[in-house]
């Protein structure tokens, strides 16, 4: 098999669930879709032509799912369109979920699946590893880095610690990382610290960006600040500890003096932001902490709080390897910078710039 061959059979894996009844009738990805796209537009006739049915198939489905419920999915009111139900909005909401909690997990598993069949098929071809802390600008890599059709990359996400440990331990090249400006960033130095030093490794800035709070729209609750978390029993969804965004959270309580046991729903922990807030989207909590993207994603308001830096560390030794320097080179590119742009509350003012630590820390 030649090598342009194989890169266009990658693995992907895709996260789905579905219903089924006593007759075995399956709910599908389908339907997904069109609600989706019903919710987005408001009419049945541009959601079929948008996800190319016909009226007649797209009204069909609507009504046999209907019928599979015993209730309305899609309300249709005369004048003014279509729009989802309680039930309708449920249902999205639930693969809404789906993808955003165990997504990144599959494309964290798919990447490692292609670099591995990569490895058996073309042993020449160079490969640059990536553990890091989920983001928007991150995820965008691998997308970015298919210019490059030589260089296997492998994308994993964990938390910034373990990726920073990855690092030291050798598993990876580079660790994505972010770090909080304005006098936040007490906490993350902290608990980072250790795990970085001034001769051993260097840093490569990638974003900029802007983490707050997801509410509700319109702001049902009234909430202005993390203060108000623990004034008005408000309940909360977290990240999982270790992700740099629960220490930045953690700092906010610390500047406030606010302890973290007064919150309630600080011990619940979803792990991408994207799933705090489809969370937040569902009704299960009120409000939750994350960057303003996932609040666009899922139609929440945002509050915003605080900035930080998101940057990769790679080993000072590694710093002037080729596939470094080919995705520094992309990363001062003015396609990455339009895709940033595309961002809410992101911006790439230093992308591949690549600084010390104590430049890192100023």
């Amino acid at each position: 098999m030649s090598e342009s061959s194989y890169i266009m059979r990658k693995v992907k894996l895709s996260p789905s669930w579905s219903l089924s009844n006593e007759k075995n009738e399956t709910l599908g990805s389908e339907l997904f879709v069109l609600l989706d796209v019903i919710r987005r537009t408001g009419t049945l006739a541009e959601a079929a032509k948008q996800t190319k049915i016909s009226y007649r198939h797209a009204w069909n489905l609507v009504n046999h799912w209907k019928n599979f419920f015993g209730s309305d999915l899609v309300r249709f009111t005369r004048g003014k369109g279509a729009s989802l139900t309680e039930l309708g909005e449920k249902l999205l909401w639930a693969e809404q979920r789906v993808s955003a909690r165990v997504g990144l997990q599959l494309d964290s598993l798919a990447s490692e699946i292609n670099l591995e069949i990569s490895r058996a098929l073309v042993s020449a071809r160079s490969s640059l590893t990536i553990h890091a802390s989920h983001g928007y600008a991150v995820a965008h890599l691998p997308e970015l880095l298919k210019k490059l059709p030589d260089l296997q990359v492998d994308l994993r996400y964990i938390g910034a610690a373990e990726s920073l440990a990855s690092l030291n331990h050798g598993d990876c090249d580079l660790a994505g990382f972010h770090l909080p400006t304005e006098g936040n960033g007490k906490t993350v130095i902290d608990n980072l610290s250790p795990l970085w030093s001034e001769n051993r490794h260097r840093f490569i800035h990638l974003v900029t960006r802007t983490q707050g709070l997801f509410v509700s729209p319109a702001n049902p609750r009234g909430i202005e600040s993390v203060s108000d978390l623990d004034t008005k029993h408000i309940k909360f969804v977290n990240r999982q500890i270790g992700s740099g965004t629960r220490m930045l959270f953690d700092q906010l309580l610390t500047k406030k003096n606010i302890e973290s046991a007064n919150i309630e729903g600080y011990q619940s922990e979803e792990f991408t932001h994207a799933a705090v807030a489809a969370y937040v989207a569902s009704g299960m909590a009120d409000t939750g902490f994350g960057v303003q993207p996932a609040a666009t994603q899922f139609g929440l308001d945002f509050i915003p709080l605080a900035q930080e830096k998101y940057m990769f560390a790679c080993r000072s030794k590694d710093v002037r390897k080729t596939e470094i320097l080919e995705l520094i080179k992309l990363l001062k590119s003015s396609e990455f910078a339009n895709y940033v742009k595309k961002l809410p509350g992101y911006s790439a003012p230093e992308a591949g710039k690549i600084v010390t630590l104590k430049e890192a820390l100023a």
